[in-house]
């Protein structure tokens, strides 16, 4: 074989093996994401009621090309500070309600305002009417993060304690775990129960060592953590819907690439609506589990909560409109969805 023959070949082949490299190179490293979550990965957990629709539709529509990796039970950290890496990119996706986000953008305290949603139905019809993607680019504008689906907690949050409540009153002085949010705190202050902020994480030891009373969730949150086996009373306040969020840092969102941005949304917007719709038979089957396990429910009388509903809409719904005028608008959009 002549030397120019050898060489051509050699120039032949590294021009091939130069055109097949970018393949050969995706296809070893596919684009990793880091998917943070406080909760259980379980359905009951709800923030697994989203993912799982939305791995199985990555899966589908991008193949092998994104790699997703869940990190449930807070393993990436406390959620406030799984918002800072979500922001500077160190993660990048979180699953959580609108709540922590407060502390970034007040505005998203209104999502938790007492009775302000009479149902998931009222819930999905605000949101799908612009107040979702008001607040997607409220959140994009001044972080860079954005809102990839908005999905639902796994029931209406009420209140769970040691001992009995058979009216509003019973709850004066009683301690209740709440989120640490402005939104939550004025709200039991209406209620009339001592507003307590406490990492999820650590509620179950608090209620154990009395550290708190009770807390306030939904009954898909209280099996997830196992808070049935410290508390054994519910009282129906149902005094927030409370949305459950996707969130994708701006670090994160830059990995994919044009060609799968379509087939990443469309993930995303099925396991939104999966998640939806599956919530409704996922309550159910939380009460019934949580009744079978000793749980005792008691309805809060008509009277009470509408003297609530009254009492919130005076003192807590015109200061913080008048606090935050910008969120008036959606404010209304939300009272017209009812």
């Amino acid at each position: 074989m002549s030397s120019f023959t050898t060489r051509r070949s050699f120039v032949a082949g590294a021009a091939v093996i130069g055109i097949c490299a970018p393949t050969i190179l995706r296809a070893a490293a596919p684009i990793s994401l880091r998917v943070s979550s406080a909760a259980p990965a379980d359905k009951f957990g709800a923030h697994y009621l989203w993912y799982k629709p939305f791995s199985e539709q990555i899966a589908k529509l991008a193949g092998d090309r994104i790699k997703l990796e869940y990190f449930p039970n807070g393993q990436l950290g406390k959620e406030a500070d799984v918002v800072n890496q979500v922001k500077v990119g160190s993660v990048d996706m979180m699953l959580t309600g609108a709540s922590i986000w407060a502390t970034v953008v007040p505005e998203f305290g209104m999502l938790d305002l007492g009775f302000l949603f009479n149902s998931y139905d009222h819930c999905s019809k605000a949101l799908d009417a612009g107040v979702g993607q008001a607040y997607d680019k409220m959140l994009a504008d001044r972080t860079g993060v954005n809102i990839l689906g908005w999905g639902f907690q796994v029931g209406a949050r009420s209140i769970y304690t040691k001992k009995p409540i058979a009216s509003v009153a019973d709850l004066k002085g009683v301690k209740l775990r709440v989120l640490p949010t402005k939104a939550f705190i004025d709200t039991f202050n209406i209620i009339g129960a001592t507003p307590t902020p406490i990492p999820i994480n650590e509620l179950y030891t608090a209620v154990q060592t009395g550290v708190v009373d009770g807390f306030e969730h939904d009954p898909g949150t209280t099996i997830a953590y196992k808070l049935y086996e410290v508390t054994n009373r519910g009282f129906l306040t149902r005094h927030i819907y409370t949305p459950m969020l996707a969130y994708i840092g701006k670090r994160g969102l830059a990995k994919i690439p044009a060609d799968l941005m379509p087939a990443f949304r469309q993930a995303a917007d099925e396991a939104t609506r999966i998640s939806r719709m599956e919530v409704k038979d996922v309550e159910a089957e939380a009460f019934t589990d949580l009744k079978a396990k000793g749980m005792v429910y008691t309805e809060v009388p008509p009277a009470e909560i509408a003297e609530l509903k009254r009492r919130t809409a005076d003192e807590l719904y015109k200061p913080y409109l008048a606090q935050y005028p910008s969120t008036a608008p959606l404010f209304e959009k939300i009272q017209a969805s009812a």
